[in-house]
């Protein structure tokens, strides 16, 4: 196995800045700003149908939202790891190697698990875990050059439609070169695309079956966000940062950031209808009739908003079907959100529980505002962590599989680093509490080789699901990527 000298490791990380985490730029202005009248340049948004058909699938159920928080000095969060209050434990099952850099993992519901390498590849893994020849599709040639010294755009997301068996359609989130129409000093445009099963092979997909549903203008590199879901209303929702840089300021940002705008995506969860399979000449995706902002200020895509880098979100398979999204911090502290239709959760006015202090990002301000321009209450997350428990979050599940009985019904989640920053070897869980009930616990859970032996530490890029509810980590020796450390590991039960 490739490893790096701890020094080494870290002059790297001191130069070229964290995973999913920007690099800290000081701004004069500390409070909110209310939305500019002209809107950030952040797409050519060609208007699109509402759908005013019921979904034929079950919708998700309605969430309450949290508590009005009061003008009152932020709480200074106080969440550290406690002791197990049960004997957890796991073990991680290596299921496949060889990878650059998996950052996603779906299950085509017949055995085979497709991974998604950050450099433009998904990889499909046979039902006796044996990673195929050729891949199931390569869009390296659509995508932007990958940086081998530090990259966070890529091949970021994967989608398989509820009817995939039967239709074979599947969407991709990648950094595509900015396009024509985009302001010409941002870096690039995300693409959110449908692709099709070829008709010949069930194990390639057809690269010229594209069809691109969104196109969304990113001014920097950073903080693109990049999950895909379908959620339990058979809708597609789409994960989009804040546009990149640092503390949602500079070169595409306006005053109130784009966490606190309404007339762009970035900083958003998307939710759009992509139906049945229609004509090219025909709109690539319509409207969910209900979304929060249908016929008010802002765009009707939007289904939430206030986020900083969304990079990883899942729904439960059971129970509520609730929507869980980690949002990655600045230097200070990490969320994990439980997110309900037109919630807004604050950044850059609000950073989890703190106030976000734009000049001195590990300072929060003592006050700030309760609620957005738009008259938006803040929500407060249901799990946050400072810097000294972890670096950079990414969401996780809740619990639905039967290998770990003692875990079932809790929402498992890991962090890209531990608190030394150079790398870890472990996953947390916390009991789902009501809203009322505040922050959730956090408990670590201690992991080993499936015989017991040490784990080396990693960098964890991302958590995966299977339709059983069994869950996935994946990880690289790098934080950059390169080389060929990539893992895929099954949690199991420890001996």
């Amino acid at each position: 196995m490739n490893t790096k000298h701890p020094l080494h490791l870290f002059v790297w990380m001191i130069a070229l800045g964290l995973l999913l985490a920007g690099c800290q730029t000081a701004e004069p202005t500390p409070t909110a700003v209310p939305p500019t009248k002209t809107p950030a340049p952040t797409l050519t948004h060609q208007a699109m149908p509402v759908n005013t058909a019921v979904p034929t699938t079950t919708a998700t159920a309605t969430l309450e939202p949290t508590a009005v928080p009061t003008d009152q000095p932020s709480p200074t969060p106080t969440q550290t790891p406690t002791p197990l209050p049960r004997d957890v434990r796991a073990a991680l099952n290596l299921i496949a190697d060889g990878f650059v850099s998996p950052v996603a993992l779906a299950d085509a519901g017949d055995g085979r698990l497709f991974i998604v390498d950050q450099i433009g590849v998904v990889y499909v893994l046979d039902s006796a875990g044996s990673r195929l020849p050729q891949p199931l599709i390569d869009v390296r040639s659509r995508m932007v050059d990958i940086d081998e010294n530090y990259d966070e755009r890529g091949l970021l997301g994967i989608a398989l439609h509820p009817d995939f068996a039967a239709n074979g359609r599947f969407f991709l989130y990648y950094s595509a070169p900015l396009r024509p129409n985009a302001p010409s000093d941002w870096d690039h445009t995300g693409v959110i695309s449908e692709f099709s099963i070829s008709a010949d092979d069930p194990n390639r997909a057809d690269l010229a079956s594209e069809r691109v549903i969104l196109q969304v203008d990113e001014p920097q590199t950073n903080h693109n966000g990049g999950q895909l879901a379908f959620g339990p209303d058979g809708y597609l929702y789409i994960g989009l940062g804040d546009g990149g840089n640092a503390n949602d300021i500079g070169t595409g940002h306006p005053p109130e950031g784009n966490g606190q705008a309404r007339d762009n995506l970035l900083g958003t969860i998307v939710r759009l209808d992509v139906g049945a399979a229609s004509s090219p000449s025909a709109a690539p995706y319509s409207i969910p009739a209900d979304n929060p902002f249908v016929g008010q200020a802002g765009l009707p895509e939007i289904y939430a908003y206030g986020f900083r880098n969304p990079f990883r979100f899942s729904f439960d398979l059971a129970g509520d079907g609730a929507l869980y999204v980690g949002d990655v911090g600045q230097d200070y502290i990490e969320e994990i959100d439980r997110v309900v239709k037109g919630g807004n959760y604050g950044w850059p006015v609000r950073e989890a529980t703190t106030c976000f202090n734009k000049t001195a990002v590990t300072q929060p301000l003592e006050t700030c505002a309760t609620q957005s321009a738009y008259g938006d209450t803040f929500l407060d997350p249901v799990v946050e962590y400072r810097r000294d428990f972890g670096r950079s979050v990414i969401g996780g599940y809740v619990y639905r599989g039967a290998a770990l009985p003692e875990l079932y019904g809790r929402y498992l989640f890991v962090d890209w680093v531990s608190n030394n920053e150079i790398g870890s070897n472990q996953i947390y869980y916390a009991d789902i509490l009501p809203p009322e009930a505040g922050l959730w616990e956090l408990i670590s859970v201690p992991l080993t080789r499936p015989d017991g032996s040490a784990l080396p530490s990693f960098y964890t890029l991302s958590f995966g699901q299977d339709a059983s509810g069994e869950m996935y980590v994946l990880t690289a020796d790098y934080y950059n990527p390169v080389g060929s450390s990539g893992k895929v590991y099954k949690i199991v039960p420890a001996p």
